[in-house]
């Protein structure tokens, strides 16, 4: 394993081995790389009742070295149509931004990533992003699907269910 003069490796394992010991629905989670705790690989599967249910999205969590005082960045892999997610993938929730002062004044600094959240809650917090049945279109990161979503949110729903269904036939 990476060893680091600091906790954070002491950290991510220990959330490693409880993600290990006691699963969460929804998701799982395991490093890309034995030799390496700051990258995780991620399954979200599609929560029941939603758009994405039935779907098999990939992600990775990428921790910089400064955490847990910075938070990690988090990536679709899977294609995702999502006026939240950036057209490249990137997860765009407030617990994923830095401490600091929101320049735009969307967020307050309590929304924030805080040094507490752990790889559990970001996941639980993406879980309910995707599960929104009109997901927020303020400050987009896909701005065209967050164009679709309030001019279009049948052709919305329409293009999200065309990528679950082919997340499902990759993971298989």
């Amino acid at each position: 394993m990476t060893s680091s003069p600091g906790g954070n490796t002491l950290l991510l394992k220990r959330q490693l081995q409880e993600l290990r010991k006691h699963p969460v629905d929804g998701f799982s989670a395991g490093l890309k790389d034995e030799s390496n705790l700051f990258e995780w690989e991620i399954m979200i599967i599609g929560p029941n009742d939603t758009l994405y249910e039935g779907g098999f999205l990939k992600a990775e969590l990428i921790f910089p070295p400064e955490y847990p005082l910075m938070p990690p960045t988090m990536k679709f892999i899977t294609p995702m149509w999502h006026p939240n997610i950036f057209p490249n993938g990137n997860v765009c929730i407030s617990i994923l931004h830095p401490p600091e002062k929101d320049q735009y004044g969307y967020e307050d600094a309590g929304e924030r990533w805080l040094p507490v959240h752990t790889v559990e809650s970001i996941l639980l917090s993406v879980i309910s992003l995707l599960s929104q049945d009109v997901p927020n279109t303020d400050s987009p990161a896909n701005i065209d699907a967050a164009k679709q979503v309030r001019e279009d949110i049948q052709g919305y729903k329409k293009k999200v269910r065309r990528l679950v269904r082919q997340s499902a036939e990759e993971a298989f």
